[in-house]
C-alpha cells in the first residue's frame, strides 16, 4: 500500500446532542503509513469523531470519504466491513459472555450453517486471535466477567485486531493498561504503520502521543484547530492549543514537607483476602497514601478490601479504632470510593448527572426522615456542576453521554456529597486531559489541607511521585517496600520493587 496515501476524510462534520454542539465543522484527513494522534481537553469532541467515523454516532451534517469514494456507516459492523476497527475507551465487551462469543459477537454465523454455531472452531479462531496480543494462555470459554479490566481490554484489542483493520482506531485504551499492556499496543500500532496501514490514536498522555505519533491533531470546544507534525512538537505548545490558555507550570503539588496527621483514619492489621496476603497498614487524616506496582500487584483489590467491598479472610481493618465488615458499613463511617471501572462500579450511566451526585447525598437533603425536595435536588446539582465544571447541556443530562473526564468529575461530586472524609481513589485521573488533571489534583491537595485521609492508588509513577506524602509498593499481593515524599525520589529507585 502507498504511504502517506489519505485513506479516510472528514469534511465539515457537524454533531449535535441536542442543543449542544460537540462537533462544529470539523475537517482532517488519516493517512496509511501513519499514527495520527487525536488530543484535546475531555469534551473536545475526540471519541465523537472517531465514534461517527466507526458508524457508533451518525453526524448532523458534512460527509466523509474511504479512499476518495463517499463513506457513512450506519453501524460499527458496516465500519468493519469497511476494514475499520476502534477500541473504545469505555468498558466493550459483555460480561456473562464467553471471551470467544466476546470477539466474535454479531459474526457467530461465520462458523456455522443453518443457524447453528460451531462452538469449537469459534473458540479455536479465538484462540489464534488471542496469540497476536500475547494472551494465547487465557481459556476462551470462560465468561468475560472473571478477568480483570487490563485482560478485558487485551481482548478488545484481539477482537480488533481479528478483523484485519486498514484504520484502527484506539480510543484511551492505554490508560487501562499497565506497562507492559502499554508496550504491546504500541508495537501493535507501529506494526501497521510500517504495513502501510492508518492508525488513529486517542489519548491524554501527551508525552505517550509525542513519543508514538507521527502527526498530531488538536481539538478544542469541537473544532479542529491544528494538526501538527511529529518534527514541530513542543510540549508547552500543544498544551497551550488544547486548552487555549497557558497552564500552571507544577503540574502536582510543589511542597515537600510531607506532614501527617497525628490522627489514624484506617488501619489494616494482617490482612489476607482475595488477591492480597498479610497486608498491614495506616492511613492518617491528612494524608495522601500512594499505593503503586504493576498489573496483578494487588493494589486494585487493597483499595476494594478498605472500601468494604471485599471480605477479608483474616486479620482486621479499622476505622477509627473500630472494626469495618462491609461496605454499607463504610459508607456509613465516611469512606468514599472511586473505582477505577467507574463505569460499572461508581456512575449509574442511565441516570442523570442529578441522580448521580444527589444518591449519595440524601443525608443532607431529606426533610422530615425520608422526604427529598426537588429543589434541594436541583440546587444541589446546579452547585456542585458550578464548582467542579463539569462540560453538560444540565443536570438531567444522562451521565453515559459525558465525555470520560466529566464522568470522573461527577464521581468526585459523589464523594463530596457524601461527606466523605476518607477518600480512596483508584486511578482517579484515568482517561482524563491534562486541564482536568491539573483540577483533580488542586482539590486532593484541598481536601488533604482540611484534614481528609486519601489513598491514592495509580498506575502512573509520575502521579505517585507528585502527589503522595508516603508510597507503598505493592508486588504479588504484599508491601514490598515503602517510600517517604521527597524532592530527590525518582522513578527509576521506586520501580525496582515494583519487578
Amino acid at each position: 500500500m502507498e504511504k502517506n496515501k489519505v485513506f479516510i476524510e472528514t469534511n465539515e462534520i457537524v454533531k449535535k446532542f441536542g442543543e449542544v454542539t460537540a462537533l462544529n465543522h470539523v475537517s482532517f484527513q488519516v493517512r496509511r503509513g501513519e499514527i495520527q494522534g487525536l488530543i484535546g481537553e475531555n469534551g473536545s469532541g475526540k471519541s465523537t469523531v472517531s465514534s461517527i467515523i466507526f458508524g457508533m454516532l451518525e453526524p448532523t451534517s458534512g460527509s466523509m470519504t474511504l479512499e476518495g469514494k463517499p463513506y457513512r456507516p450506519k453501524s460499527p459492523l458496516e465500519a468493519r466491513a469497511n476494514h475499520i476497527s476502534m477500541i473504545v475507551q469505555e468498558k466493550d465487551t459483555i460480561d456473562m459472555l464467553s471471551v470467544a462469543e466476546n470477539i466474535f459477537l454479531g459474526e457467530e454465523s461465520t462458523f456455522g450453517k443453518a443457524g447453528l454455531v460451531n462452538t469449537a472452531k469459534m473458540n479455536a479462531t479465538a484462540q489464534e486471535a488471542l496469540k497476536k496480543v500475547g494472551m494465547e494462555d487465557i481459556d476462551v470459554t470462560r465468561p468475560v466477567c472473571t478477568l480483570n479490566y487490563e485482560n478485558r481490554k487485551m481482548i478488545e484489542i484481539a477482537k480488533a485486531l481479528y478483523y484485519e483493520p486498514e484504520l484502527m482506531i484506539v480510543d484511551e485504551t492505554t490508560t487501562a493498561l499497565s506497562q507492559d499492556g502499554r508496550e504491546k499496543i504500541h508495537q501493535i500500532m507501529r506494526t501497521l504503520r510500517d504495513q502501510g496501514k492508518a492508525v488513529l490514536f486517542i489519548s491524554h498522555d501527551l508525552p505517550e502521543l509525542m513519543e508514538t505519533c507521527d502527526c498530531l491533531t488538536v481539538l478544542r470546544d469541537g473544532k479542529l484547530i491544528d494538526t501538527i507534525a511529529s518534527k514541530d512538537f513542543d510540549e508547552n505548545k500543544i498544551k497551550k492549543s488544547m486548552v487555549g490558555r497557558e497552564l500552571a507550570a507544577h503540574l502536582y503539588r510543589t511542597d515537600y514537607e510531607g506532614r501527617l496527621g497525628n490522627t489514624s483514619a484506617m488501619e489494616l492489621e494482617n490482612v489476607t483476602s482475595s488477591g492480597l496476603s498479610d497486608i498491614s497498614l495506616t492511613l492518617h487524616e491528612g494524608e495522601i497514601l500512594g499505593i503503586g506496582g504493576l498489573s496483578g500487584c494487588g493494589m486494585h483489590e487493597l483499595g476494594k478490601v478498605m472500601a468494604g467491598l471485599l471480605p477479608v479472610t483474616s486479620g482486621q481493618v479499622s476505622v477509627s479504632g473500630e472494626p469495618l465488615k462491609n461496605v454499607r458499613q463504610a459508607m456509613s463511617k465516611g469512606i468514599g470510593y472511586i473505582s477505577k471501572d467507574r463505569d460499572i462500579e461508581t456512575l449509574i450511566l442511565s441516570e442523570s448527572i442529578q441522580e448521580n451526585l444527589t444518591i449519595s447525598a440524601w443525608k443532607q437533603l431529606k426533610k422530615w426522615k425520608f422526604f427529598i425536595l426537588p429543589k434541594a435536588e436541583k440546587e444541589f446539582s446546579e452547585r456542585q456542576i458550578k464548582d467542579l465544571n463539569i462540560k453538560c447541556s444540565s443536570g438531567r443530562q444522562m451521565v453515559r453521554d459525558l465525555s470520560g473526564g466529566n464522568k470522573q468529575k461527577v464521581a468526585f461530586g459523589k464523594l463530596i456529597g457524601n461527606q466523605s472524609k476518607v477518600l480512596i481513589l483508584d486511578s482517579p485521573t484515568r482517561g482524563v486531559d491534562v486541564g482536568v488533571k491539573t483540577t483533580m489534583y488542586q482539590l486532593i491537595s484541598d481536601l488533604k489541607k482540611k484534614g481528609f485521609a486519601i489513598l491514592l492508588i495509580s498506575e502512573e509513577l509520575p502521579e505517585l511521585l507528585g502527589m503522595s506524602d508516603r508510597i507503598l509498593i505493592m508486588k504479588d499481593g504484599k508491601v514490598k517496600k515503602e517510600f517517604t515524599r521527597s524532592a530527590k525520589l525518582r522513578d527509576t529507585d521506586v520501580i525496582e520493587y515494583m519487578l
